[in-house]
């Protein structure tokens, strides 16, 4: 093989890889953002008709639907141009190799043995909390406005921060790694039309930042005390303290050490 067709398969394979690359980036932010899946199936929709009305001769309805597709990309940069923006800045904000503080094993356990034990407290006393834990994508954004902390994460800190005379209480706080970043924190509001109306603005903030972003979400309601976690796009709600202690872990490890766990179970359920 020559030098050159050997650099024409090489770009081939590079052009391929793009293309993936920047589907698999529009299809991961396709399935967290609802506004986006709902302009999705509205496309397929249209397509369909379209097709429906070329196969069954409808001219009028057929004439339109050209219009439509024809002007329809215009329209929905100009339509849905936020929530366009939104897509470009979570692939912005995201990297490849991921930028948050991998943890080890046991600065895992000492983070979630800490938020639990401040959970437990803040549900035991009905103190309404927000703690949102960065991992990839990063949280720049919400914590630049926000008040700057830098500190170990503690249960006696996350407890005073939250506690209703401090003026942070009403915010959220925003975990890197093993240390809290800032407190009081303000995130958008999921505008999801499927969520219970019974959720108020604290579950809404956690599932908005759940949804644009990978961050993990964790939510005490000042109302019942029920503590929940939000986590790519769903919440999980009313959770026991053992239910949050476990999922909090699980999605704390790195997706290589997930990948490890599975193999080891799958080996071990076919060595028995």
């Amino acid at each position: 093989m020559t030098f050159t067709s050997i650099w024409e398969i090489i770009t081939k394979i590079i052009d391929i890889s793009l293309v993936w690359l920047m589907f698999y980036y529009l299809l991961k932010n396709l399935k967290n953002n609802v506004k986006l899946v709902l302009i999705f199936k509205g496309i397929i929709i249209i397509i369909a008709i379209k097709l429906l009305s070329d196969w069954l001769n409808l001219y009028t309805i057929g004439l339109l639907l050209e219009y439509v597709i024809s002007w329809g990309p215009l329209a929905l940069i100009i339509i849905f141009q936020p929530e366009i923006r939104t897509v470009l800045e979570t692939i912005g904000r995201s990297q490849l190799l991921g930028r948050h503080k991998v943890l080890t094993a046991d600065q895992r356990e000492r983070a979630v043995f800490e938020i639990t034990t401040a959970v437990e407290y803040l549900k035991r006393n009905r103190i309404g909390a927000l703690i949102v834990i960065e991992r990839n994508v990063s949280l720049q954004e919400y914590i630049q406005p926000a008040n700057k902390i830098y500190s170990d994460i503690t249960a006696p800190l996350l407890e005073a921060i939250f506690f209703p005379p401090n003026p942070l209480h009403d915010g959220g706080v925003i975990i890197q790694g093993d240390r809290i970043t800032c407190a009081g924190a303000v995130f958008k509001t999921s505008m999801n039309p499927n969520v219970s109306k019974k959720l108020g603005t604290r579950h809404r903030a956690a599932l908005g930042v759940a949804e644009e972003t990978d961050a993990i979400a964790l939510i005490v309601s000042e109302e019942t005390g029920a503590i929940s976690i939000a986590v790519d796009g769903n919440i999980n709600y009313n959770l026991t303290l053992e239910e949050f202690k476990i999922m909090l872990l699980e999605e704390l490890k790195p997706k290589m050490e997930v990948f490890y766990d599975a193999d080891v179970n799958e080996e071990g359920e076919e060595d028995e």
